[in-house]
């Protein structure tokens, strides 16, 4: 039915007085709470202080929810039940890592030990006035879901490389303490040249005996087919690949050990020893290399003697990935690949601030690792060819010894 000429020009009034989008927003608003509302009383069985025979449970309030429109952001309630859950099919529930966030700010804002920021935040994630229980309903959703992907079976396939890093968070003890806790991650590529995360833990980095238990873990696993394992040169690490990870090569971060010799040099040389130590990755193979890489030691040697030692004791570790097919080598001579990985995560976490324990670390951290999963299974594009996968077969192992007696 078409509107009055009166009605429209009101109509106008209002929009031209700058009330239209707050009138519109209000609709909106109704609109929903009205949908949300008529949901909820199917999925119970009976509307508001109605009694019937077909009632499953009952209302026990609600929880705020913030959705953004075209027309503003329009608060509504999503009523909570006593038995159950509940929630709206017109909303999009959180994706995993926010629920997480959510979970993991809402706990440190419970216990005391939020940042200057977290009451802002509490507000923006629609948390309000949230209760402990809530919380805990919230996290044992979540570490069930996390728990039950970093332990999932790895003998789906074979990983053929597999990469190691730690990024440091802090995390308040037990007793209080703020410490810097390592959170280790690993990354794998399947014999398809896809990539999965494989595992995830809370240490110490430099232990050995941690690194063991974490690489053991994800051979108990399934874990299998695992010809080089790419990572930094944490103490104990290498012990630990070496132990766990019998047959398989290791592959020292290029770009840190690049950092190491560097270290040693007069701050007015550095572009100038970067250049001269690049030239031997510019080589066409492993033969090649090697023989630059001599070269390339004897010279800095002569000004800087602690840069023959350390590239005597690395040169076989860091011209690991010089074995494997060509095409890889961008992707495997260091561990590049997993900075974005762990610039996410910095990310997500720099909004905690602290952490109130370990179990938040690894709510928070598996989440992200756990939506990156899926983001990689869905990738129409393989991160490595399925074609140059095949290739790896063909390597000789004798030629990672020539390294070593070179």
């Amino acid at each position: 039915m078409a509107l009055s000429q009166s009605a429209l020009s009101e109509l106008h009034e209002v929009f031209r007085s700058g009330e239209g989008t707050d009138f519109i927003r209000e609709c909106v608003r109704v609109a929903m709470q009205e949908l949300i509302d008529a949901e909820a009383t199917a999925a119970i069985g009976a509307g508001r202080y109605e009694r019937t025979d077909t009632r499953a449970t009952e209302r026990n309030g609600s929880r705020p929810r913030l959705l953004t429109t075209h027309a503003g952001d329009v608060h509504l309630a999503v009523p909570k039940l006593r038995a159950g859950s509940f929630f709206p099919s017109i909303l999009s529930p959180r994706r995993r890592i926010d629920q997480a966030l959510y979970a993991v700010v809402m706990e440190a804002y419970v216990h005391g030990v939020s940042t200057r920021s977290v009451d802002d935040l509490v507000v923006a994630l629609g948390g309000t006035g949230i209760s402990k229980s809530e919380v805990s309903r919230i996290c044992a959703g979540l570490d069930e879901a996390v728990g039950a992907f970093r332990t999932r079976r790895l003998d789906h396939t074979e990983f053929p490389y597999v990469y190691l890093d730690a990024t440091y968070l802090h995390v308040r003890s037990e007793h209080g303490m703020v410490t810097s806790k390592a959170v280790v991650v690993a990354t794998g590529v399947t014999r398809q040249g896809r990539r999965e995360i494989l595992g995830l833990d809370v240490g110490d980095s430099e232990d050995e005996v941690f690194w063991r238990g974490f690489l053991t873990g994800l051979k108990k696993r399934g874990l299998g087919g695992v010809k080089l394992v790419i990572s930094d040169q944490h103490a104990g690490l290498v012990a630990a690949i070496g132990r766990a990870m019998q047959g398989s090569s290791h592959q020292r971060c290029r770009v840190h050990f690049i950092r190491n010799v560097l270290a040693h040099v007069a701050k007015a040389e550095i572009e100038m020893v970067a250049a001269v130590f690049r030239t031997i990755f510019a080589q066409p193979d492993l033969a090649s290399m090697s023989k630059q890489w001599d070269k390339v030691r004897d010279e800095l040697a002569a000004r800087y003697p602690k840069i023959g030692t350390l590239m005597d004791q690395a040169k076989a570790e860091v011209l690991a990935f010089a074995v494997f097919p060509r095409e890889h080598w961008r992707k495997i001579w260091s561990t590049n690949p997993l900075e974005r990985l762990n610039k996410e995560i910095k990310r997500r976490a720099r909004v905690v601030g602290i952490f109130p324990n370990e179990a938040a670390v690894i709510r928070l951290v598996g989440a992200v690792l756990a939506d990156t999963h899926d983001e990689w299974a869905t990738d129409e594009r393989r991160y490595l060819s399925e074609e140059s996968m095949a290739k790896i077969d063909r390597i000789n192992d004798n030629d990672t010894v020539a390294l070593t007696t070179g």
